[in-house]
C-alpha cells in the first residue's frame, strides 16, 4: 500500500517551528495535522490521511490545497472525496459546511449577488456587524435554488423587442469559484426547482417552460451531465395562480429538502390551507400531503412561509393575530408527524400593519431561530427564553446603491441558504470554467 510523509506546512498562520517543540496549525485545522521537528516527518497510511483531510472544513481545505504535496492536491479536488466530506458534513459534523445566505435584487437588475455567514448573525455581538461581501457577473442572474454547496443561477435572453425568448441555467459554487456552461432552457421559465436525485447521483432542473406568452406550459426536467439533456414529464400539478379555486404557489421555486430528494412547493388559498406540493426527482413523480391544521379565527389573509429547520420540512404562519406558530414535520409526507416547534409573540420591531405574510424560518442553531419578519427585518429568535435580537448586517459593499441596507428592510431581495462543499460542476461531467460571478473587493 502506498504510504507518503506529511508535507511541511508552510500556511502564513502557521506557527514558526522550533527545535524540539510541537508545531500545530492554526486557522481551526485539527491538531492531527502535526510533526515534531527533531524527529522525520511520521509516515501515514493514505486512508489515514483521508480521514484527517475529511475533518477540515471546506474553505479551509482550498487554502491548504494550494500549499501541499501533488498526491493530496489530487485527493483533495477529486470528486469521491468531495463526496465524502459532503456526507460525512451532513451526517456527522455539520461545522464542517458553514451555511451562507447568498441573495439578489429582485426590484433592481444588478448584475451582482451577496454573500454573508450565518454563523456571523448568529454569533455576533450587535457592535461586530456581518459583513457581506459582493459577486459580479456579466449579467443580470437570479437564483432558482441551491443543493450541496451549489447554486443554480438563471439569466434571461432578450430579443430585439425587449421581450424574454429563452432562459439559461448555470451551476456555480462560490466556496471553490467554478461555474458550469450555461444550459439553454429553451424558453420562458415559470414554476422550477433544483436539487440533487441522490440514487442516480444527478442534479437536476425541473421547469415549466412557454415559448410565449398564452401558450401551453411544458414541464421538463434538465438533467446535468457532460450532454445535459432534458426530457418532458408529468405536468405540474397546479397553476401558479388558479382564478377559479383562488389558490396559488407561495413561491415559484420549490425548495430542496436533502435526504428525502425531493422539491416542495406550499399551495395556499386564502379560505383555508391547502397542501404542500413535492415532486420526488428520483421518481419524478408528485405527491401532496397537508398542513397542520388551523384555528377557525385565524387570518386566512396571512399567507404562510415554507421553509427548512434542522433537515425537515417547516412551515410557518399567523395564529389568532397574536403570535406565529412554527411547525416543523418529524417524518417526511406524514401529516400526522407534523411537530409545533415553537409559538413567537408578535413584537413591535417584527410586526408590520398592513401585513399579509408569516414570518419566515430561515435556520437553527441550537435554541436561535434565524428569520425574516414581517416587518422585513432579519430577526434572531432565542426559542429558550423568548428573547428577540436584531442582527447587524453591512451591507454596503453588496454593489446594490439603490436598495436599502439590510439593517434596515430586506425588501426587493431574494435569500437563499447554502452551505459550503467542494463539490464541482467538473465533479459531474460538466465542463466548468472560474467562475463567472468575480468577487468584488470591498472599498476602504
Amino acid at each position: 500500500m502506498r504510504r507518503g510523509p506529511i508535507p511541511d506546512d508552510d500556511d502564513d498562520d502557521a506557527a514558526v517551528p522550533r527545535k524540539g517543540k510541537v508545531v500545530t496549525t492554526t486557522g481551526g485545522w485539527p491538531e492531527l495535522l502535526r510533526c515534531v521537528t527533531t524527529k522525520p516527518p511520521p509516515i501515514l497510511l493514505d486512508e489515514l490521511i483521508a480521514e484527517i483531510l475529511l475533518r477540515i472544513p471546506a474553505r479551509s481545505l482550498l487554502r491548504l490545497r494550494n500549499s501541499v504535496c501533488s498526491s493530496w492536491r489530487t485527493l483533495i479536488s477529486s470528486s469521491q472525496f468531495a463526496k465524502d466530506h459532503l456526507r460525512r458534513s451532513m451526517a456527522v459534523d455539520p461545522a464542517l459546511t458553514h451555511p451562507l445566505i447568498a441573495y439578489f435584487a429582485r426590484a433592481c437588475e444588478y448584475p451582482k449577488i451577496g454573500v454573508f455567514s450565518v454563523r456571523s448573525v448568529m454569533e455576533n455581538r450587535p457592535q461586530e456587524p456581518t459583513k457581506v461581501v459582493s459577486y459580479e457577473g456579466r449579467r443580470y442572474r437570479i437564483i432558482i435554488g441551491s443543493c450541496n454547496g451549489l447554486l443554480c443561477l438563471h439569466d434571461e435572453e432578450r430579443g430585439e423587442d425587449g421581450f424574454i425568448i429563452s432562459h439559461r441555467a448555470m451551476l456555480w459554487n462560490p466556496c471553490t469559484g467554478f461555474t458550469s456552461q450555461p444550459l439553454e432552457i429553451g424558453g420562458v421559465l415559470s414554476i422550477c426547482g433544483f436539487g440533487y436525485d441522490h440514487v442516480n447521483d444527478k442534479y437536476k432542473l425541473l421547469a415549466a417552460v412557454s415559448k410565449k406568452s398564452g401558450e401551453p406550459v411544458t414541464t421538463r426536467m434538465f438533467t446535468f451531465g457532460p450532454n445535459s439533456t432534458w426530457r418532458t414529464i408529468q405536468d405540474f400539478p397546479h397553476n401558479y395562480f388558479d382564478f377559479h379555486s383562488g389558490e396559488y404557489l407561495e413561491r415559484l421555486a420549490g425548495l430542496y429538502l436533502s435526504g428525502t430528494g425531493t422539491l416542495n412547493w406550499l399551495l395556499y388559498s386564502h379560505s383555508s390551507f391547502v397542501k404542500v406540493i413535492s415532486l420526488d426527482l428520483v421518481k419524478e413523480t408528485y405527491s401532496q400531503f397537508s398542513l397542520p391544521s388551523r384555528d377557525s379565527d385565524d387570518n386566512l389573509w396571512m399567507e404562510p412561509k415554507l421553509g427548512i429547520l434542522r433537515d425537515c420540512l417547516a412551515v410557518c404562519y399567523e395564529t389568532k393575530k397574536t403570535h406565529w406558530t412554527v411547525w416543523f414535520m418529524k417524518d417526511y409526507g406524514v401529516p400526522q408527524s407534523w411537530t409545533k416547534l415553537t409559538t413567537i409573540p408578535h413584537h413591535p420591531l417584527l410586526v408590520h400593519s398592513p401585513s399579509c405574510v408569516a414570518l419566515q424560518p430561515i435556520y437553527m442553531l441550537k435554541d436561535v431561530l434565524l428569520a425574516i419578519a414581517p416587518s422585513g427585518k432579519f430577526v434572531l429568535c432565542n426559542l429558550k427564553d423568548g428573547s428577540i435580537d436584531l442582527p447587524n448586517i453591512n451591507s454596503s459593499n453588496d454593489g446594490m446603491p439603490r436598495l436599502v441596507p439590510l439593517t434596515q428592510h430586506s425588501c426587493t431581495r431574494v435569500f437563499q441558504l447554502y452551505h459550503e462543499s467542494l463539490v464541482s460542476p467538473s465533479h459531474f461531467g460538466l465542463p466548468s470554467c472560474s467562475s463567472e460571478m468575480r468577487l468584488i473587493k470591498p472599498s476602504l
